[in-house]
């Protein structure tokens, strides 16, 4: 059997303590951290601490016990954290994930950022000695503000990974004209109900199956989806077509548009999200996600805001960096995924 790392074995830095996760406590902490990283590295976003537990909550193939690790200074200042876990691309490598929160303050020198790094692999070696070598392994790592973040990169470069995958963040200014669009024929948008949201969720899922690294979705999720803070079917957009009944009951495509209020009242801004996006193969190549965005964007006027953001595969096989340019969409800030052979 192989062991398991501890903390022990690979997080010993000179001024800095490494433990487990203490509960709850620490929602708030981490929440500080991500922030402060956002801040320093223009993500655009602020975390919420009801959204992270309700993250950790329903986290996929991870246990808090050993695959959580949370740094402080010897003067009790929080520095960083990190987490690990594993999922199954459907047709492609099993993952081995992982996300190095460190705040800015502690990121040089590097060296626990390094030993945070070593000890993510270690427990996904350990992890994946577990299962079988029916498929490619493969570490991989997202980094938001890619271009700005040059340490993180340096860092997985060293480290041997490389980029496979790009993604821009985008904004759309809600003060240019907003084009007429009418939604194909035969299909309809109506208010969403809680009856309905199975059905959302599992029409956006079949929607991404031939996107570049879909993996299949959890119950877990489903329920933390639904208990997501930011969760308002009031602002979606969703398209429905005549089903086997005869209604229109059967999703054909949708805008999921959500307004982080209390972030935008911490950055000052007037910002809505028209993210997630997705047409149900039978119903593209229509104008329907054209459609369906303009109309959520000017929902998102309505509501009072000034601008609108989405994030896009750069790669995506659908075109979609296209449309959302045509929809008036401009790149902002660049995110890349790394990989390395595990």
């Amino acid at each position: 059997m192989t062991e398991q790392p501890t903390l022990d074995i690979v997080l010993k830095v000179p001024g800095f303590v490494f433990r487990g996760f203490a509960g709850a406590s620490d929602f708030r902490r981490m929440t500080e951290i991500v922030n402060a990283i956002s801040r320093a590295y223009e993500h655009d976003f602020l975390q919420r601490a009801d959204e992270l537990a309700n993250d950790y909550a329903h986290l996929p193939n991870c246990d808090l016990a050993t695959d959580f690790v949370f740094v402080e200074t010897a003067d009790g200042r929080d520095a960083a954290y990190g987490r690990v876990w594993w999922d199954q691309e459907v047709g492609g490598p099993r993952r081995y994930l992982f996300v190095l929160n460190v705040h800015p303050d502690f990121r040089e020198p590097a060296e626990m950022e390094r030993a945070l790094l070593a000890w993510a692999e270690a427990r996904l070696r350990a992890i994946a000695a577990a299962h079988p070598n029916d498929t490619p392994k493969v570490f991989q790592v997202w980094v938001p503000s890619s271009d700005h973040d040059v340490q993180r990169v340096a860092l997985l470069e060293a480290a041997g990974y490389e980029a496979v995958r790009w993604g821009y963040l985008m904004r759309r200014d809600l003060a240019e004209p907003i084009e007429e669009r009418a939604l194909p024929a035969g299909l309809e948008v109506r208010p969403v109900t809680p009856a309905d949201y199975r059905r959302v969720w599992e029409a956006h899922h079949e929607a991404f199956r031939d996107h570049w690294g879909f993996r299949e979705s959890s119950e877990e999720e489903y329920q933390g989806w639904l208990a997501s803070p930011t969760f308002d079917a009031s602002l979606w957009q969703v398209a429905w077509a005549s089903g086997a009944s005869g209604r229109g009951d059967e999703v054909a495509g949708m805008v999921l548009n959500f307004i982080p209020r209390e972030e935008n009242e911490q950055l000052g801004l007037q910002r809505g999200w028209t993210d997630p996006i997705s047409v149900r193969r039978p119903w593209r190549k229509l104008g329907l996600a054209r459609a369906l965005i303009l109309r959520s964007l000017k929902l998102l006027r309505a509501q009072g805001m000034t601008e609108a953001m989405l994030g896009v595969d750069v790669h995506n096989p659908n075109g979609a960096l296209q449309l959302y340019e045509s929809c008036g969409f401009k790149p902002t800030k660049r995110s890349t995924t790394y990989r390395k052979d595990l």
